[in-house]
């Protein structure tokens, strides 16, 4: 199964991860995104277009490549 990760800038608490993370399904769907904020990545599982996601997480405030 084909996994994206990005890294994600600026998140320092959980209502941060609860933020990114609802950016996220968002674009791809409840359950299939996994927000880590010790290594503040976030990796999504399936077929997904990066650009969206990094578009829904910097339009949710934090930057993300």
């Amino acid at each position: 199964m084909e996994k994206t990760s990005i890294k994600v800038e600026g998140m320092m608490c959980m209502h941060c991860v609860a933020h990114v993370r609802k950016a996220v399904e968002s674009v791809v769907g409840e359950g299939k995104a996994n927000v880590d904020l010790e290594s503040k990545t976030v990796t999504v599982e399936g077929a997904c277009d990066k650009a969206k996601l990094i578009a829904a997480i910097k339009e949710a405030g934090y930057e993300a490549e």
